[in-house]
């Protein structure tokens, strides 16, 4: 008996050293909710939230008896929308900060939830409005709520409900909001936008369309924004078909040349020497290889750029792309389509971040 115990123990340790470590989770708890379903009395809207910030930035709220609420319109099961958790009412949509993953287990779609707002601080990031706490680093205007007794002091659930049905919106409606700015109230929305097409014109007079943008890391332990330490691939496909990329998948396409023409120097990522440890900058990034985030850029009819966002982490990071959708890398002849997701703004361009692998279809 004590013999089968041990070996039933190697095997559970063997099983589990099979696993790669992964910073998102995707678990399910189950269906069981052993908190009843609240309700506050709500004394303000997501736009009147919003309107503190364009009148005085970023803000720390001392208004204790300020409540918003909203119903629940992303799902981070996927692991594309990480730590965030956006919530509709009807004049807007707000990005809560909550430090947790899996929190499609704890927040349901549609479901109503309610945010004590005293204390917490209304910002942006990159022109993205965010709810969140004072960062104590002054690096960002709003700093994740990162424990759950501040999160349930906070974040209050409501009522379920049905989800919410992605909103159809205009090349037009995106344009207008893109010049309002901070305020619009379809920044967060989940959307749908169609008559997409791949491929954009950079923001230099050219007929040249990029396809893809990821940033890749020499030395993670180093100063990320020094431009010795960043490797921009931002034109071409570079032979990339998937929507992002897993470690594996990345080291895949690295060590197939794919990224090669990319550097941080015009000489190409191989004739790059990082000074202290006399690596390739090749050599560098391939050792301390993670997951990569990566953009895929799309254009609209009247050549409104649009990116599509996938975090490295995704369940669907290695889905192919539709071949149809790709067409040619050396033209501008892929298939028009339609993607749904949660449509943000980023430094002033139309984001898009996918709700699963099969919110791309062809038209």
């Amino acid at each position: 008996m004590r013999k089968t115990i041990y070996l039933l123990a190697a095997a559970l340790l063997a099983l589990v050293s099979c696993q790669e470590w992964e910073p998102v989770f995707t678990l399910s708890y189950g269906d069981v909710d052993a908190a009843a379903p609240q309700t506050l009395q709500v004394t303000a809207t997501i736009a009147q939230l919003k309107d503190l910030y364009e009148k005085h930035g970023a803000l720390k709220i001392e208004d204790d008896n300020m409540v918003i609420a909203g119903k629940v319109i992303s799902d981070d099961h996927s692991g594309n929308i990480y730590r965030e958790l956006y919530i509709k009412d009807d004049t807007g949509v707000i990005s809560i900060k909550i430090g947790l993953s899996s929190l499609y287990s704890d927040y349901r779609l549609g479901q109503t939830v309610y945010v004590r707002c005293g204390g917490l601080t209304i910002g942006q990031y990159n022109g993205m409005p965010q709810l969140g706490v004072e960062d104590p680093t002054g690096e960002y205007e709003t700093a994740y709520l990162d424990n759950r007794y501040l999160i349930d002091a906070h974040v209050v659930k409501g009522a379920k409900g049905e989800p919410v049905q992605p909103r159809v919106v205009t090349e037009a409606e995106l344009n207008e909001a893109l010049q309002v700015g901070y305020t619009h109230e379809i920044w967060g929305q989940l959307v749908t936008i169609a008559d997409l097409q791949y491929g954009a014109k950079g923001s230099y007079a050219s007929d040249h369309f990029k396809r893809i943008f990821i940033l890749l890391y020499v030395d993670p332990f180093k100063d990320k924004k020094a431009s010795t330490n960043r490797v921009f691939c931002s034109s071409e496909t570079y032979g990339v078909t998937t929507w992002a990329m897993s470690k594996n998948k990345f080291l895949e396409y690295l060590d197939a040349g794919c990224f090669d023409k990319c550097g941080t120097s015009d000489k190409g990522m191989d004739d790059v020497f990082d000074e202290l440890s006399g690596l390739t900058v090749k050599e560098s990034i391939r050792a301390n290889a993670s997951a990569v985030t990566t953009s895929q850029y799309f254009h609209l009819p009247q050549g409104l750029p649009v990116q599509i966002r996938t975090s490295g982490y995704a369940k669907f990071a290695d889905t192919e792309i539709d071949p149809a959708i790709l067409g040619n890398p050396d033209a501008q002849d892929g298939a028009l389509c339609t993607a749904t997701g949660i449509v943000t703004v980023y430094n002033g361009a139309v984001q898009l971040a996918l709700v699963d692998g099969d919110s791309v279809k062809v038209q």
